[in-house]
């Protein structure tokens, strides 16, 4: 698939809506992370930070409390159109740009983050962009959850964990080749990182709630499930809907709406920008 193709794949109004509705923020654990860190390398006061990838803006939102500036920044102009749809403080902004080439300043931003997109990006330039836009001691936060995912309902939760699984492997067939960046868990981001002070953390998050219906969104807002459906609308719906029935059937009910929670794991690569050295009288 090309990278064109990888760039549209986000684009259409429709998958945009989705994504607004079914995806969500990040965790309070991974934002925990990130913010001591930040505390750790920078210290306050926060001016600038720049949420790339931002999607229809869940995760632009959690930044704004830190900050007197939030950029959020998308390829996808649809997906930008819906994050402004969204109430935002008015210190919160957003444009549609590549990942690539940022609208702001050299030196001007003290923490850059990409959550669930960085694999998206072409990464080279990417973190040229990074070295260029970040302050001396600024922080980049480049994060995803992988595709290993637990699902929880009574004593049935390895079962519907494994139906998931069954899911995903016949979803990966539909994958994009951008994604073997993050089945690798940012590996390759972490080792193209141009900064000596960068770590990875890898680790498991607490259970988020659902409901079965819930959990067929955010299916439906993959990539992968996307790329199924314009190749074979009829056989992606009708895909989705057996999953759901086989949830329910395993379940023992017959609603939807019936309530469950899933656990995801994290990979978070953090980095620092040197310092400029000190000096001496």
């Amino acid at each position: 698939m090309s990278l064109v193709m990888s760039a549209q794949l986000f684009e259409g109004k429709d998958h945009a809506a989705i994504y607004q509705k079914h995806r969500f923020p990040p965790s309070e654990e991974l934002l925990n992370i990130i913010f001591s860190y930040l505390e750790e390398k920078k210290g306050k006061p926060y001016d600038l930070a720049v949420d790339v990838g931002c999607g229809s803006g869940q995760s632009t939102q959690v930044l704004v409390p830190h900050f007197a500036r939030v950029l959020g920044t998308d390829i996808s102009e649809a997906q930008i159109q819906q994050a402004k749809q969204t109430h935002s403080p008015s210190q919160v902004s957003y444009c549609v740009c590549p990942a690539e080439a940022l609208p702001v300043d050299d030196g001007s931003v003290d923490l850059l983050t990409a959550f669930a997109a960085a694999h998206w990006f072409d990464i080279q330039p990417f973190m040229k962009e990074v070295e260029r836009v970040l302050k001396p001691g600024g922080c980049v936060s480049l994060s995803s959850y992988t595709l290993r995912m637990m699902i929880h309902y009574g004593d049935c939760s390895e079962a519907l964990t494994n139906i998931f699984r069954e899911t995903q492997v016949v979803l990966n067939k539909y994958a994009n080749e951008k994604l073997h960046v993050l089945l690798s868990e940012y590996q390759e981001i972490l080792d193209l990182v141009p900064f000596p002070d960068k770590k990875r953390i890898i680790f498991q998050g607490s259970e988020i709630s659902f409901t079965v219906a819930g959990l067929m969104g955010f299916l439906r807002s993959f990539s992968m499930f996307q790329t199924f459906k314009n190749v074979q609308p009829e056989a992606a719906e009708a895909f989705l809907q057996q999953t759901q029935s086989r949830f329910l059937e395993t379940m023992k009910v017959s609603s939807p709406e019936t309530p469950l929670a899933i656990t995801l794991e994290y990979i978070c690569v953090l980095a620092c920008k040197t310092p400029k050295e000190k000096v001496a009288p």
